[in-house]
């Protein structure tokens, strides 16, 4: 069974202001094993300014991000890389957003893979406790030191950490 651990960093977080990805990342798993097989990307915003928020998450600054390739020239490689495989992303619905206005930028249909949200399982699990990415590393006892900012392939990594925990698979 494969699946993609998947996360995207944004200019800001509301689609109705015009924010776009500026990273996504994804790493396949095969039976809850990582592959060697990752889709990782900085993008282009196409002229969408990184919000002072945004920057303070992940530090990717406008000049660094206007230099990176755009969604359409990696779009088709993309979907290629997700087809027919579940999708597990903490907090999907921000990140599916993202991804669909993306898709629907260029036309392209929005995303219909199968999504394990693990934000949503963290909350069942342990309801009224704190599961952000960082709140569960801590939990599962996993060494998330390298994550001085958000980034989508350091995200990945964890997440793929914390979900087998979630899952009780470790």
């Amino acid at each position: 069974m494969k699946e993609i651990v998947l996360d995207t960093e944004t200019t800001g977080l509301s689609i109705k202001e015009g924010h776009r990805i500026v990273e996504i990342g994804c790493i396949e798993l095969e039976n809850l094993i990582p592959t060697k097989n990752i889709f990782h990307f900085y993008l282009n915003p196409e002229g969408k300014k990184v919000s002072q928020k945004a920057f303070e998450v992940h530090g990717y600054s406008d000049e660094f991000l206007s230099t990176q390739k755009k969604f359409n020239e990696i779009v088709d490689d993309f979907l290629e890389f997700i087809k027919n495989k579940s999708l597990i992303i903490h907090n999907a619905e921000f990140d599916i957003a993202h991804l669909n206005n993306e898709l629907n930028f260029l036309g392209k249909n929005k995303i219909q893979n199968k999504i394990i949200d693990t934000l949503t399982l963290a909350r069942e699990k342990y309801p009224g406790s704190q599961v952000n990415l960082d709140a569960l590393c801590k939990r599962f006892r996993i060494d998330n030191s390298r994550r001085t900012h958000h980034t989508a392939l350091i995200d990945c990594d964890l997440l793929t950490k914390v979900y087998i925990n979630l899952i009780d698979q470790k």
